[in-house]
């Protein structure tokens, strides 16, 4: 509680009192000392006589010279009493640069609370405590979330990064499989030029082109082998030869795998859905040398 002046000016009041109590016992103690003398011990009587009358032996007495009396010492003065410690006064109070505005005799004076009053303030600080508790979990709540930001953010950073491998890795792939396939296709179309060549000398058709004509049975070849998914189950080399009947203009009628084919019944399958993908077949250009039924052979790149 904060010292008033009021509180200043009785603690003043009460040392000087104390002192004057202090200064007052001392006197009275000094006073006694005084006073207290030893009494006499009794009355002396003395009566006057003629030294005619005494004996001989009190006049020789009294002739005599006179025995000094021993000299009573003064007693020793008291030890006078020793002064009682004096408590120390308070320090005054540091000087305040700001007055202080509040009248601390009315703030003494206000009346002790009521235990309605405790219980309102008690219920109000219970009041702010939850408050404050409330707040203190949305920050918390409010950062776990940020934290929770953060880590979607990292890892969706880490997914793109991901995803973006994968595109170049697939892109890679694609190219090498492009690369690939031109290579098989080269292949294809010399295996093709040099099976319709082979098939032009044995047939020993007269007046024909024969260049014309393997080119033709290599257009062909390669067309189809550009819509042939090869299964897993056929090694590549495997070679078939598929019977090929068409119109004019290309258009498939009948497609059926001849002999000899290396492949087995999924590939041949396979064969013959290429040929029907690979419709309408090389024509225009090609007319001169057109054949409705072809047996080109076909091999797994």
């Amino acid at each position: 509680m904060k010292e008033t002046r009021a509180d200043t000016a009785q603690a003043f009041v009460l040392a000087v009192l104390l002192h004057m109590a202090l200064f007052a016992v001392l006197f009275i103690g000094l006073w006694w000392t005084r006073s207290a003398t030893p009494a006499a011990a009794g009355a002396i009587s003395a009566e006057l006589m003629d030294a005619s009358q005494l004996s001989s032996a009190m006049r020789r007495t009294l002739r005599q010279e006179p025995v000094p009396l021993p000299v009573e010492e003064e007693p020793e003065p008291l030890p006078e009493p020793l002064p009682e410690p004096v408590e120390p006064q308070p320090k005054p109070q540091d000087f305040i640069p700001v007055p202080d505005d509040v009248d601390q005799a009315a703030v003494t004076e206000l009346p002790t609370p009521t235990p309605a009053e405790e219980e309102k303030v008690q219920e109000a600080k219970q009041r702010q405590d939850q408050v404050d508790l409330t707040e203190l979990e949305r920050q918390q709540a409010v950062q776990r979330n940020q934290k929770m930001v953060e880590m979607d953010i990292q890892k969706q950073k880490q997914l793109e990064d991901i995803r973006r491998r994968r595109a170049a890795a697939s892109r890679e792939a694609a190219l090498a499989e492009q690369r690939l396939a031109q290579l098989a296709s080269a292949r294809s179309r010399n295996a093709a030029e040099a099976a319709a060549q082979a098939d032009a000398e044995a047939s020993g058709a007269n007046g024909t082109d024969q260049g014309l004509q393997a080119r033709y049975i290599a257009a062909i070849v390669n067309k189809v082998v550009s819509k042939w998914r090869r299964p897993d189950s056929v090694p590549i080399g495997a070679r078939c030869k598929v019977h090929i009947r068409q119109m004019v203009g290309g258009t498939v009628t009948q497609v059926e795998v001849a002999s000899p084919c290396a492949l087995d019944e999924e590939g041949r399958k396979s064969i013959e859905q290429a040929v029907l993908l690979a419709q309408p077949l090389p024509y225009a250009g090609f007319e001169t040398v057109f054949n409705r039924d072809l047996y080109p052979t076909f091999e797994a790149q």
